[in-house]
């Protein structure tokens, strides 16, 4: 796991993609409308990637996805125009959809198979911490790697990058029975799906092929739609899935504000030379916040609310220094947001726990969108050191329900 956390995020591309796209002659708009692209693929293909993972092989989604993102990284590199990148952006989307829920998913039923449940929280923290440090190689290899060959060597080597992640994929282990096309397991085995109501539909031969073509889709459909209705009541009937999706929501969307730091670390009045190193020192800490992802998971109420007066204060600062203090915050979000998604596992049923997450992916997404929106609104009147410190009440209101309910992220 921690070699494909890493392969999927050594993307040389990622810190030059944008003066690709400048250099190929794209206006901002342009390039504006292009993430568009992918925000919308991401929130389309989200549900029904974990609808898949659910009713087929997780292990073969998990293959698949990062060569989905290769082909798009290759259209760029090989094929640059507004139309390769639209379809980069889509493949992007798309490849990241798969990917999530999938590997979660996977991950927890293959431990809880192995008796070690308790043990996700600190695997998949530490993978995440995993993928950050592959962020910041990636990001120190892209200048030297341009200066010898271009973007041609910057979009090769992320290419192969993802090339040898769906190999890596191909080594997980997968003891969850899925079922196949046209197969319909039983309820009680481990992973199955609801089989289709009996009629003409469901019809096979003796030897178990179906009886035509139209009977073989009819069952994949019906099959699909049962995993995805399984997912949708245990959201609706669990209290307990309910509330653990909203904080995994609600955690996901107010950190998706990681993407305004530069203009935070360049509000300080530190140069233009120092915002990477202080960006940098954000990216640590919330490395070091996954690694120790599952450990004393029991102080997350009073943990956020510190991490909540950290950032407010660090970011109101006006000082370089200040960073310090949102970097120590960010790696507290980090290791929440890790235990907050680990409780909601423990609540799932293997049955749609790729379908749920997906949901929960879907939510997360939803809530970004406006935050963005209430960010490049608020801009108008505020900078972002006063935005980053209202963002900061949102966590204290979090901790302040954790406290008040006697719940947590996620358990022992």
């Amino acid at each position: 796991m921690y070699a494909y956390a890493f392969l999927d995020d050594f993307v040389l591309l990622y810190p030059v993609y944008a003066l690709l796209f400048a250099d190929t002659g794209l206006s901002t708009a342009e390039i504006s409308s292009l993430f568009v692209v992918w925000a919308l693929t991401s929130i389309l293909v989200e549900v029904p990637s974990g609808v898949w993972a659910d009713a087929y092989s997780r292990r073969r989604l998990l293959a698949l996805a990062p060569l989905v993102t290769a082909a798009g990284y290759a259209a760029w590199t090989f094929f640059p125009s507004y139309g390769s990148f639209a379809l980069g952006f889509v493949l992007w989307g798309a490849g990241g959809a798969i990917r999530s829920g999938t590997l979660q998913a996977l991950v927890y039923e293959e431990l809880a198979a192995l008796g070690r449940a308790g043990s996700y929280a600190r695997l998949t923290g530490r993978a995440e911490a995993v993928g950050m440090i592959a962020v910041m190689a990636a990001t120190g290899l892209a200048t030297p790697v341009m200066a010898a060959g271009g973007y041609l060597a910057v979009g090769v080597a992320s290419v192969a990058a993802l090339l040898l992640g769906a190999l890596v994929a191909r080594r997980f282990p997968e003891s969850r029975a899925a079922p196949g096309p046209g197969s319909s397991p039983s309820a009680d085995e481990p992973g199955a799906v609801p089989a289709a109501e009996p009629g003409a539909d469901s019809a096979v031969e003796p030897s178990g092929l179906p009886s035509d073509g139209s009977v073989a889709r009819s069952g994949h459909e019906e099959g699909l739609r049962a995993v995805l209705r399984a997912g949708l009541a245990e959201v609706r009937h669990t209290p307990a899935v309910r509330s653990a999706m909203v904080l995994v929501v609600v955690l996901m969307g107010v950190y998706s504000l990681d993407e305004y730091l530069p203009l935070l670390a360049g509000a300080t009045g530190a140069g233009d030379a120092a915002v990477p190193l202080l960006v940098l020192l954000v990216t640590a800490a919330t490395a070091l916040g996954g690694w120790f992802a599952g450990r004393g998971t029991r102080w997350a109420a009073p943990a956020l609310a510190v991490a909540a007066v950290a950032l407010a204060a660090g970011a109101l600062s006006g000082r370089p220094a200040g960073m310090v203090l949102v970097a120590a915050a960010y790696g507290v979000f980090q290791w929440s947001m890790t235990a907050a998604e680990t409780r909601l596992q423990g609540h799932l049923t293997d049955r749609s726990r790729a379908t749920v997450t997906s949901i929960a992916g879907l939510g997360a997404d939803l809530v970004t969108t406006p935050v963005y929106a209430l960010y490049g609104l608020g801009s108008t009147w505020l900078g972002p050191g006063p935005l980053f410190a209202l963002a900061a009440v949102v966590y204290v209101l979090i901790a302040l329900g954790l406290w008040l309910g006697g719940r947590r992220p996620a358990k022992e």
